[in-house]
Order: C-alpha cells, then structure tokens, then sequence
C-alpha cells in the first residue's frame, strides 16, 4: 500500500504567512503540519509516499523532506502546474500508485489519533473507498456526508444547507477505480475537480465505500485561527503538563514559561518575559525582558523586545519587532517572514 500527501495550493487565506512559501510548511509545536502527516502515513507501515507539490516555494518541500531518507520513508515528488482540485492532483499519481491500495492525506490536515487500524481496516476490505468522517460545528466550510443505518447515502461539496455535520475530512483510502471516476469529471462551479464529486461518483456507481469516525481531534488548518487552535491542541497532547524546551536554549528565570508551551533550538528569553500558556518559539529567536507572548507561534530567527504584549499571533521566521516599554495594550500580529516593526 503506498501513501499520497497534497502539499500544493496557493494558500490565499493565509497570506502574508504564504507569500514566501507552502501553507503546509507552517509550523506546528515547532514541526511544519505537513510533517504531522508523513508521521501519520509511516506509524502505518506505509512508506512509499509521493508529495505532490505545487505553487510557492515548493522548492522549500523538496529542501526540507530531501528523498524522506530521515524521516524513515521513501518519497517521489509529483509536480502538480497549477491548483486544480484535490481530484485532479490524486489523478496525477496514477502511476505512482501502481494499481495497489493507497492513502491520501492532505498536508495541512491535523489529527492527533492514529489511523493505523483504518488503514488495516482498508487493506482487509474489498471496499473501494473508505473516507473518514468528523463531526463539526460548521459544516457548510466542507465536504458533508450523509449517513443513514451506517451507510453513506451521498457526498456533497460545501452545501449551503447542510443536512448533516458529518465532515469528510482530509483523508482518504482508495483503490485505482478512483482514477477512472476521476476521468470523467466535470470541473465544479470553482473550475477545479473537486474529490468529494468523485466520491459521490463512486458512491452512486456501486455503493461500495465504508466510512470511519473520528472522534477525538481533527483540524483543516485553512486560516491563521485554525492554526493557532491546533497549535494549542497539539501542545497541550504533546507537553503532558509539561513544556518542552531544548537545552541550548537560555532563560534567564525558568519560571517566565507558563505551560503548555515549546521552545526551540539556541533561543533567549530574558528576564521577566512571559511565555506562554500555548506558545510555539522556533530556534535562533531571541526575546527580550518584559516581553509577554500567550497562545502564539513564533518562528525561527525573530527578534522581540521592548515590552510587547503579543496574543493570538502568529509571527514568521526572520521578523525583528520593537516595542515601546510603554505601551502594553495586547498586540495581535500575523506577519510574513522578514517583516520588520517599530512601534
């Protein structure tokens, strides 16, 4: 069984933060959420995996998983020209598939449950599909499934009158009929080929697709407060009532870093700061006393000082921020990387 991630996308409503490169390289916990995914893929069993990739910088994608030797795996890159449609980037891996069963997973979907069982599940089957399904508040942002007596009855795109909250999440097991469904697609109304019509398509064909639930956490982190949420959630599993700081790090007062939180490689934190509670700090970065940041993610190289009172931000990698020491009314940024700020 080989493993699939999408990383392509323009990522429009996470600009600045995708000016300079894929929205799945944002960190989160100190680890680009796509990462979250090949780990997922790989805790199966699965290690041939293909990325396909697309847009700005996917150069940096190939930079930074390299030929997946590192993380355990065997990776092929996939170009994808332009965003057409998870369907259509699923089609472009036909060949790598090979006619086996395989796992897509879309690089900038989070879930903290292990979807091993699933994919044994899948592999044991005869199903031709087995999706898996999330219950959400907001159901009209998604793909909706409809289920009665345990089966799936239809799958549609983003409806504008959900008749169940039932999310198709960012995950699919298939087989090579998917390809064939596929190719006889029809754009949608945003000119791209849309998976959840291709699983409908399948649905009405033969009726043969299973579905599972998730039932703990499962984040599609499409805006900066998806992100922040899941950045939170993550470190709030990962940090077991503690915080993860890397021994090159120096604080000056250990007692400055409020649970959960995370902090990388050779940072400073100096006296008086405040970090966290679900505060993300990349390596190299340097915060300067008084300076408090809460439910935030900072990335690598950034310097903060003056005093700023930062919440509910997420600030890329390469930023230098100046405060006042006056002012200490709470901030709220999302910069690009290199941004540099003197209030």
């Amino acid at each position: 069984m080989k493993g699939v991630i999408l990383h392509g996308g323009h990522g429009t409503r996470l600009r600045p933060l995708t000016h300079t490169g894929p929205k799945q390289l944002l960190p989160i916990a100190n680890k680009p959420m796509s990462q979250f995914c090949l780990e997922a893929i790989s805790e199966t069993g699965i290690t041939d995996i293909a990325i396909v990739i697309g847009g700005v910088g996917s150069n940096k994608v190939r930079e930074y998983y390299g030929s997946g030797e590192k993380f355990g795996v065997k990776i092929t890159y996939i170009e994808q020209d332009e965003p057409r449609g998870i369907a259509h980037a699923v089609r472009l891996c036909k060949e790598f598939v090979n006619n086996e069963k395989f796992l897509v997973f879309l690089g900038d979907n989070i879930i903290q449950k292990s979807i091993t069982n699933f994919v044994k599940n899948f592999k044991n089957s005869d199903f031709d599909a087995t999706i898996l399904l999330c219950e959400v508040d907001n159901p009209s942002r998604f793909g909706i499934a409809d289920v009665e007596n345990n089966k799936i009855l239809k799958i549609t795109e983003k409806p504008k009158e959900p008749t169940s909250n039932l999310a198709v999440t960012g995950i699919y097991l298939l087989t090579p009929k998917i390809f064939q469904i596929i190719d006889d697609l029809k754009p949608s109304w945003r000119n791209e080929f849309e998976i959840t019509d291709a699983l409908d398509n399948l649905l009405k064909q033969n009726n043969n697709i299973s579905f599972e639930k998730i039932t703990d956490y499962w984040k599609d982190t499409g805006t900066p407060i998806d992100i922040i949420n899941a950045n939170a959630q993550v470190l709030e599993h990962i940090c077991n009532e503690n915080n993860i700081i890397d021994k090159s790090t120096n604080i000056e007062l250990d007692n400055c870093v409020i649970k959960p939180s995370i902090i990388g490689k050779n940072c400073k934190i100096g006296k008086g700061a405040k970090i966290g509670p679900n505060a993300s700090i990349g390596n190299n970065t340097t915060i300067s006393s008084n300076v408090s940041i809460e439910n935030s993610i900072i990335m690598s190289n950034c310097i903060i000082d003056g005093g700023l009172n930062i919440r509910d931000s997420i600030i890329s990698a390469n930023c230098d921020l100046h405060g006042n020491d006056k002012d200490k009314t709470r901030k709220i940024f999302l910069l690009g990387e290199g941004t540099k700020i003197t209030l």
